[in-house]
């Protein structure tokens, strides 16, 4: 089952209160809120208001974006983070795999990520949470083949993957990416790119950054064929937009019209048919 939410960031000038009443209005189901400004690591209080206020619109709380650097205790030690999640009723932490990239990350930097990787799921484990790791750039998740590789490395229950497109990808490349993490996997960023010159199914490098984004209408096509691969993952997820095109409320209410169409037509099994299975994590 794939449910629709918003990632508070998208909307880092507003208030909990007013994200709220958005996402309620938009008739979405969930709010993943951010670490790094509507509810700060440590501020149990504040954790413990915004969950209820959420809750009180029929809103769910899937995960807590923590954006702890994985490797390096930052920007607070793990423990204050799980604090945290457990005041704001969040059951996964979203975490960055270090903060450097594939390309010069060496085997000592893996084992250093590989090993906080542990420790940070054990601790997540012992209060009945789980970590996930977010596909970015500047770390251990910025390739398909490096996410795979952390997750078989780390080898744990309480350990899986976010997912979301990579702009430099075609849509059979992202694609087969997914595929190969779906074992793994527990939410979907949703996000939107205006395609680049020539009508190519290649997107812009620069992701959801800037004048690069598009209303996701622009993308029906492509995430119909993504989503209907992430519902075959095992157990429930959310779809979360993150980022909208220009900034704006009313571009996220358009968007997430167009998110629940998305679904529903996934739920009706009316996606296109992703029509093989790669190599997945055993």
């Amino acid at each position: 089952m794939i449910q629709t939410g918003l990632v508070s960031v998208t909307f880092r000038k507003l208030t909990p209160r007013a994200i709220v009443d958005l996402v309620a209005e938009a008739g979405l189901d969930a709010i993943e809120w951010g670490g790094d400004g509507h509810v700060p690591h440590g501020e149990i209080e504040t954790a413990r208001t915004v969950r209820q206020m959420a809750e009180d619109a029929g809103l769910t709380l899937p995960s807590y974006g923590s954006y702890y650097r994985v490797g390096h205790g930052e920007p607070v030690p793990f423990e204050t983070v799980v604090e945290t999640a457990i005041a704001l009723g969040a059951p996964i932490i979203r975490v960055w795999a270090g903060k450097q990239g594939t390309a010069t990350a060496g085997e000592a930097y893996w084992d250093r990520v590989i090993e906080d990787s542990v420790n940070c799921a054990d601790l997540a484990a012992s209060a009945g949470l789980s970590i996930a790791y977010e596909y970015h750039a500047n770390t251990l998740t910025d390739t398909d083949e490096a996410a795979v590789r952390l997750l078989r490395a780390v080898n744990h229950d309480a350990v899986t993957t976010y997912w979301q497109p990579r702009g430099h990808a075609t849509i059979e490349e992202n694609l087969a990416g997914l595929t190969g993490i779906l074992p793994r996997l527990s939410h979907i960023h949703i996000q939107s790119w205006r395609p680049q010159q020539g009508h190519s199914h290649r997107q812009q490098d620069n992701g959801a950054r800037g004048p690069a984004r598009a209303p996701l209408s622009a993308m029906m096509g492509p995430w119909s064929r993504w989503l209907a691969t992430a519902a075959t993952a095992p157990g429930d997820h959310v779809a979360m937009i993150e980022f909208v095109a220009n900034d704006t409320p009313e571009q996220f209410l358009a968007d997430a019209e167009v998110l629940k169409k998305l679904i529903t037509e996934c739920e009706n099994g009316e996606s296109a048919n992703p029509g093989f299975l790669a190599t997945v994590i055993r």
